[in-house]
């Protein structure tokens, strides 16, 4: 089993979720503004409840996951992310972590996202040794493809999620 480190930044710590913080996880993937670039639809709790309990299962089969990034003042719940391996049958992730994040809206256009998601980069290069990382963003999501940009990540093509199209993007191995 491998424990969820502990990440600072600035503005944030990325932490393990714990089970007092589910009701504000579970809230902010009901949201639909969260949602509409991350499956179209807001998430029920109990699809909220199987999310947040695969983070720690991430954790223990690959050695990497998500963390909840919260306010390093008020351990308020801010977002989400980390690296996945979520087996979703693209081809272009094959053999790759996946990037991921989402933040809640109460937090938009503060720089968050991108902060947490470069101390989940910079641990990357420390911890797995900076490998090629991927991920996938739905097209027209220019918030999440600014923060790609913002990490380094290029777009490589594009693929099928379901029956509908995500670009993919990579940030090579550092």
């Amino acid at each position: 089993m491998t424990d969820i480190p502990v990440v600072e930044t600035e503005r944030l710590r990325l932490r393990a979720p714990i089970k007092a913080d589910f009701d504000a996880y579970a809230a902010m993937w009901a949201d639909e503004r969260v949602t509409a670039y991350i499956g179209g639809k807001p998430r029920t709790r109990n699809e909220s409840w199987l999310r947040f309990i695969g983070m720690h299962g991430l954790w223990a089969l690959t050695g990497y996951g998500y963390w909840l990034f919260t306010d390093r003042q008020t351990d308020t719940l801010v977002g989400v992310g980390g690296l996945a391996n979520f087996e979703r049958g693209i081809d272009l992730l094959t053999g790759y972590p996946e990037a991921g994040w989402a933040i809640a809206p109460d937090f938009w256009g503060r720089g968050l996202v991108s902060e947490a998601m470069a101390a989940v980069m910079a641990w990357n290069d420390r911890s797995l040794g900076g490998n090629e990382v991927r991920c996938i963003i739905d097209p027209g999501h220019a918030a999440s493809e600014h923060v790609a940009a913002k990490l380094g990540f290029v777009p490589i093509g594009d693929a099928l999620l379901g029956d509908a199209t995500v670009n993919v993007y990579s940030r090579a191995g550092r």
